[in-house]
């Protein structure tokens, strides 16, 4: 019954986003039928067969490797902190995030992680049959995250027409960076984590093909490619990496800090009005009916509904922290479906990042096609994060 509910909710979800497009006739099926048939078979690879386990093992001794590296440079700098048995969460999971952003820039730098993007993004255009630009900005965001993939291809997004601006803005919301990758894997199991970043990748796809469909002509159909003149010396930019990746910290930071203290201010003045009421309660609420439809039962539902409302009201390492404390008590669905959601940037707090960024590399007429649509990128990043969720959730039970 639970497994009925599950694919059932692939369907209503999809279903929801269909009647909430503007552009219903303009929808090509075909491109989201193959994205979907991908998505089920790299899920089953990934949790349902032994070399699918042992790559992401591999990638997550990889990152593993990382943030101990990581951690020899906060040693250096905080030995009494770090010699502790237990760790605070800002030395833990975020100062790592410093040496692992310089890393990714390195391996950008000798155009590694470049010629990676580039092959994977040929073949996601190939099988979807959508527009070049959309299907390799959508892997970049896989590795880079979604300001930072906008700022690369900033000139070619200056001569897009609005339609196709709202395209990019719509699919931002589903990503996640390379650089943060670490600090989810201190909270949240890796296998979940891994298998949700290719999985948010095809379903922004799916989403932004649903919401905001476009026709592109041939000669419309480019990729930007910057040329050699914009690239620094190696160790202008090695250094710059180190100085984005502290200021990346600090944001995080800021905005844990800020929100968990507001959320706490928030459920003092509900319990004053009613006894008992808090913020997680109402969302519980609100969020309950997807629950339902990820193939849970109601104490875990009711749970997991409640930690999609803390995503989205705050940020998903608010939520990752709660559902930490809770990972020995969950069944292994749960746990599943619920870190797959929480993998990703899709909250109130990623809009504003959005429009800044439009705004700060484009001009401020062209970021107004977000402050215009906020409800599109609002519903497409709940969208994206339920389906990889649902899809993830058929697998493990």
């Amino acid at each position: 019954m639970y497994f009925l509910l599950n694919l059932l909710g692939v369907f209503v979800v999809m279903g929801v986003v269909f009647l909430c497009s503007p552009k219903k006739k303009e929808i090509k099926w075909r491109p989201i039928a193959s994205l979907l048939v991908v998505e089920v078979l790299i899920t089953w690879f990934m949790l349902g067969t032994s070399i699918g386990t042992w790559i992401i093992n591999k990638i997550a001794s990889f990152f593993t490797w990382l943030i101990s590296c990581a951690n020899d440079g906060i040693a250096f700098a905080f030995p009494s902190v770090m010699g502790n048995e237990t760790v605070d969460f800002f030395f833990s999971a975020l100062l790592p995030i410093i040496f692992v952003v310089t890393f990714f820039d390195i391996l950008s730098y000798f155009g590694i992680l470049t010629w990676i993007i580039d092959k994977v993004g040929w073949v996601i255009s190939k099988v979807s049959r959508l527009p070049k630009l959309e299907s390799f900005f959508a892997i970049q965001m896989m590795f880079l995250g979604n300001t930072e993939a906008l700022a690369v291809i900033r000139n070619q997004l200056s001569v897009l027409k609005d339609n196709r601006l709202l395209t990019f803005g719509i699919m931002s919301m589903s990503s996640i960076s390379g650089s943060i990758i670490g600090a989810y894997l201190t909270m949240v199991p890796a296998t979940y984590v891994f298998t949700a970043i290719p999985l948010n990748c095809l379903n922004a796809l799916i989403l932004v093909s649903l919401l905001n469909p476009v026709h592109v002509t041939k000669e419309e159909d480019m990729i930007y490619v910057p040329p050699k003149s914009e690239k620094k010396d190696f160790f202008s930019t090695i250094s710059n990496s180190m100085l984005v990746g502290m200021n990346m910290v600090i944001v995080i930071l800021a905005m844990v800090i800020g929100y968990v203290a507001l959320t706490s201010a928030l459920n003092g003045i509900l319990g004053v009005i009613v006894d008992g009421l808090t913020v997680q309660k109402i969302f519980s609420y609100i969020f309950s009916p997807f629950a339902f439809l990820l193939g849970l039962t109601g104490h875990d539902a009711m749970y997991v509904a409640q930690l999609m409302g803390i995503k989205l009201a705050t940020n998903e390492f608010v939520a990752m922290m709660d559902l930490k404390k809770n990972l020995d008590t969950l069944p292994p669905h749960t746990i599943a479906v619920a870190t797959t959601f929480l993998t990703s940037f899709a909250n109130f707090s990623t809009v504003g990042m959005i429009y800044g960024t439009y705004n700060s590399t484009l001009s401020e007429g062209k970021s107004t096609i977000i402050g215009k649509n906020v409800w599109k990128l609002l519903v497409s990043g709940i969208a994206v994060s339920l389906l990889s969720a649902m899809i993830v959730g058929l697998f493990v039970w």
